[in-house]
C-alpha cells in the first residue's frame, strides 16, 4: 500500500509540475509560431509579388492577357434542372 500511494503521489507531482511548465513556456510558443507563420506569409508576398526586378514594365504601359481558353470545351452535361415550388 505504501509503494501504491508513492507512485500516486509521483503521477500527480509530474502532472501539476507539466501543468505548470505549459503555462510558462506557452507564450513563448505562440510567439515563436506567431513570428513562423508572419515569415511565411512575407515570403510567399514577396515570391507572388507583380512588380519584382523581372517583370518591371515602363510607366505607361499597358499589356493584357487573355487566360480564358475556349469555354465551351469545358462544359459538360450534368443533367436536367428541376424547378420545386413551394406548397401551402
Amino acid at each position: 500500500m505504501d509503494t501504491f500511494f508513492k507512485t500516486l503521489l509521483i503521477l500527480l507531482l509530474v502532472y501539476f509540475g507539466l501543468k505548470i511548465l505549459f503555462r510558462l513556456a506557452m507564450p513563448f510558443l505562440m510567439r515563436y509560431i506567431a513570428k513562423k507563420a508572419t515569415q511565411k506569409m512575407e515570403n510567399a508576398f514577396r515570391g507572388s509579388n507583380f512588380n519584382n526586378a523581372n517583370n518591371k514594365k515602363e510607366e505607361g504601359k499597358t499589356t493584357l492577357h487573355n487566360f480564358s481558353k475556349n469555354k465551351s470545351q469545358n462544359k459538360k452535361p450534368v443533367g436536367e434542372y428541376v424547378d420545386y415550388e413551394e406548397i401551402d
